[in-house]
């Protein structure tokens, strides 16, 4: 049969090319067997607690399904007919009929994009045959009755892993651009893709980005600023103002520690720290320390007396306001919201107004991150911080990579094992693979107080330096931002804990998710926000939504016109350059604290 066109003969190969690419992989692969023929064994295996609880949450699956073995006959007689059905279908594409698809990628679904997923008879039914597949087991493991819903939503989270992983594009053979590839390198793709492959497992973990294109201070964090303060836990950094004139009320932003601060400073166009000293804010920001096992003591009573009131002190000393405009960050606006839990308790009124971006206050619903903080799961955690004195940044990662498994681990796998390409050049990955490690005791707090009890939003149940937290007291303005795809601070959950407070709040719910609906510059026009009718706020938060308005672009100008109710007086902007009050420059920002790098591979 004669072609209508010719098909692509794949690239010459060049023999030293290939030679020296066997070289290198069997050069890495002597010396990542020595390493771990050599190194010492763990006194404990990282996750198997974790793991433990898995399986038991599957042994109760089982035997529930066994007892009402009916469900399982007629979820597999419902799978046979659209298998059926998908024959039928493929069927007549074959003899040239038009025909539906029976099953189609959900919206959002990245995986099967390219052309050939649709254009292909067979990788179309490949395709077909997985999605059919993975929606009757997903249904069949769900569709089991009396789970308690601990267990239910381990085997939930943990069945999708499965079908994620399992998926055909993560395979050489079932992936039409890995074959392609393959056939135009004549394979070099594949060798390519080995000695990436031992390169991370050298490293640890699979490579999001190429960490040596990027430096602070030089292409990211590039905001002009002083390290102005510095103790055992935090940097204070103060940023040089771009206006004549600046807003009498400074400006505080305390970010999670989980991660570094720079997610609000990545680049010019798209950093809020930047656009916020732009609209005329005397900008201070906390830069956390990346703790070592020294600091395996330091508790949250810590991070509140040596984190969010030392700066309130030293702000005091730099501007002599004695009250500032607070922003805080996921687990910074969770510290935050504890911060006004103190000051309410003692009277001082130091933080006019407080935004929170994706903060979890109560943690009555905290996602699929309730999958991981079980009791067992939780103790066996604490046994390996007790013997390091810290949570390793990896293993916090890797959890937060499971939680979109698909974009954060197998689009990599894709790209830089089969495809045999390098990582891609990108900031935000850059700032999700600057990992930092928790101290023992805070992060323990943190687990057992918040997730685990929900103790932050009952009046009085935690105490922090004397004084009993009541989240209900707090009634100073505030502005909750949370984001429709959060899969850490689940919208619905941040509401709760909005409807808390006592004072006048603003939620808005932005598109997106945890870190692209914050990092949302006005100047992309990508992101919408919805906003409600006014400062109450129902008891559901889907009649909320219901009610509230559709508003275009980013939500960084709403607050705009909100914190300027809030800071309206001006000052002249040489009386805030850093450094020239009573806290001197100590040295610029980002400051030693953020650049402190535990991938070794970035040095």
């Amino acid at each position: 049969m004669a072609h209508d066109r010719q098909q692509e003969s794949p690239e010459p190969l060049d023999p030293a090319e290939l030679g020296r690419a066997f070289a290198d992989v069997l050069q890495q692969s002597s010396q990542l067997l020595t390493r771990f023929a050599t190194r010492e064994s763990s006194p404990s295996i990282p996750g198997a607690g974790h793991a433990e609880a898995v399986g038991q949450a599957f042994m109760e699956w089982a035997r529930k399904a066994a007892a009402n073995p009916l469900t399982l006959a007629q979820a597999q007689n419902s799978l046979w007919q659209d298998h059926l059905k998908l024959w039928q279908t493929s069927a007549w594409k074959a003899l040239g009929q038009p025909a539906d698809p029976v099953v189609e990628p959900k919206k959002g679904d990245k995986r099967f994009a390219a052309e050939a997923w649709t254009d292909s008879f067979l990788f179309e039914y490949i395709k077909q045959f997985y999605l059919l597949t993975a929606r009757h087991i997903h249904a069949a493991m769900a569709g089991v009755e009396d789970l308690d819903p601990a267990t239910a939503k381990k085997v939930d989270f943990y069945t999708r892993q499965y079908i994620d992983a399992f998926s055909p594009t993560n395979f050489a053979l079932t992936n039409p651009q890995v074959l392609a590839e393959t056939v135009r390198t004549g394979g070099m793709n594949l060798l390519k893709g080995l000695k990436n492959l031992l390169a991370d497992l050298e490293h640890g973990s699979i490579r999001m980005t190429d960490v040596k294109t990027f430096k602070l201070g030089e292409n990211l964090a590039m905001t002009k600023g002083q390290v102005v303060y510095q103790n055992e836990l935090m940097q204070l950094l103060q940023y040089e103002p771009t206006t004549p004139v600046v807003h009498k009320r400074p400006l505080l932003i305390v970010p999670p520690w989980i991660n570094k601060y720079y997610i609000l400073d990545l680049r010019d166009n798209n950093s809020l720290i930047k656009w916020l000293v732009d609209q005329g804010h005397t900008t201070f920001v906390i830069s956390w320390v990346n703790p070592d096992e020294k600091l395996a003591e330091k508790n949250f009573e810590d991070y509140l007396a040596e984190g969010t009131l030392a700066a309130l002190d030293r702000i005091t000393e730099a501007t002599g306001e004695k009250a500032v405009n607070a922003i805080g960050y996921c687990l910074g606006g969770t510290l935050l919201a504890s911060t006004l839990g103190y000051l309410a308790a003692t009277g001082s009124a130091r933080i006019a107004s407080a935004t929170f971006l994706t903060t979890m206050i109560d943690f009555s619903e905290p996602g699929e991150l309730g999958v991981f903080i079980d009791e067992q799961s939780v103790a066996n955690l604490e046994g390996q911080m007790e013997a390091r004195g810290y949570l390793e940044a990896r293993e916090m990662a890797a959890t937060f990579n499971l939680l979109r498994a698909n974009d954060l681990i197998w689009s990599f796998f894709i790209n830089n094992y089969l495809l045999g390409k390098e990582p891609p050049t990108f900031d935000l990955l850059y700032w999700n693979s600057d990992s930092t490690r928790m101290p023992a005791s805070m992060h323990s707090f943190y687990l057992r107080n918040m997730y685990q009890e929900n103790l932050l939003c009952v009046p009085g149940a935690i105490t922090l330096k004397g004084a009993p937290i009541d989240i209900t007291k707090i009634d100073v303005p505030a502005y909750f931002l949370s984001t429709a795809e959060d899969h850490i601070a689940p919208w619905r959950s941040t509401y709760a804990g909005a409807r808390l407070m006592s004072g006048p709040v603003r939620f808005v719910l932005g598109q997106a998710g945890h870190t692209a609906g914050v990092v949302n510059p006005p100047s992309t026009g990508k992101y919408d926000h919805w906003v409600g009718s006014g400062s109450d706020l129902p008891e559901d938060p889907d009649q909320w939504f219901s009610l509230a308005e559709q508003q275009a672009g980013s939500w960084w100008n709403d607050w705009r016109s909100w914190i300027e109710t809030r800071s309206e007086e001006k000052v002249p902007a040489d009386a805030r350059i850093p450094g020239a009050g009573r806290l001197k420059a100590l040295e610029r920002a980002p400051g030693s604290y953020a650049r402190l790098r535990l991938d070794a591979s970035a040095a």
